[in-house]
């Protein structure tokens, strides 16, 4: 029995979903400390693919992706007024960028 390699699928999405794909720069520490090797941190949509990151990204910002990580950080239960509440969860991707590509997240 032969092992067939996997056909590569170009993922294909507007500009629309492009933008509702992607919520928001992350900017903590640790996110910049990873820019310094070519990693750019987002959040996402709660239902965004590892394919549907990349597809966006690429498309709203003109650079080539070579890997996306993704992470589900739970929301935290806090106090308010004397009652408890949850914070709500948050997907994380961090976008892994081809040598030399670089996104300027604080503008210019």
């Amino acid at each position: 029995m032969s092992i067939r390699p996997r056909k590569k699928v170009e993922t294909v999405i507007s500009k629309a979903q492009a933008y509702d794909t992607i919520v928001r720069p992350l900017i903590t520490e640790k996110a910049t400390m990873a820019s310094e090797h070519g990693q750019v941190s987002f959040v996402v949509a709660n239902t965004a693919t590892k394919p549907e990151i990349k597809a966006a990204v690429e498309m709203l910002f003109d650079v080539k992706v070579t890997a996306v990580n993704t992470l589900v950080a739970k929301g935290k239960t806090k106090m308010f007024r004397g009652r408890a509440g949850r914070r709500s969860d948050m997907k994380k991707a961090i976008v892994t960028l081809a040598e030399g590509q670089t996104i300027d997240i604080m503008g210019a």
